[in-house]
């Protein structure tokens, strides 16, 4: 059993089923929490990551691309 650092709610972690630095969420506050010690288990918020954030902005432009490829070759089929 584990304690959410952001609302001292108990949290059930097994800690066969984790390892040092895995990420969870809370279930009562949803806070991002990070295993910080196993025995005992000992959890703390997970440190905030723009580079994921950037990542997925990415990601975005890439799938526009592809979307306005398709749009062309079907304006094309149009024309024809």
């Amino acid at each position: 059993m584990a304690t959410c650092p952001e609302c001292d709610a108990d949290i059930e972690v097994d800690e066969f089923d984790v390892d040092k630095g895995d990420q969870l969420s809370c279930p009562e506050c949803g806070s991002n929490l990070e295993v910080t010690g196993l025995s005992p288990i000992e959890l703390d918020l997970a440190p905030e990551d723009d580079e994921e954030d950037d990542d997925l902005d990415d990601d975005d432009e890439n799938g526009d691309e592809d979307e306005d490829e398709e749009d062309d070759e079907e304006d094309e089929n149009w024309d024809e």
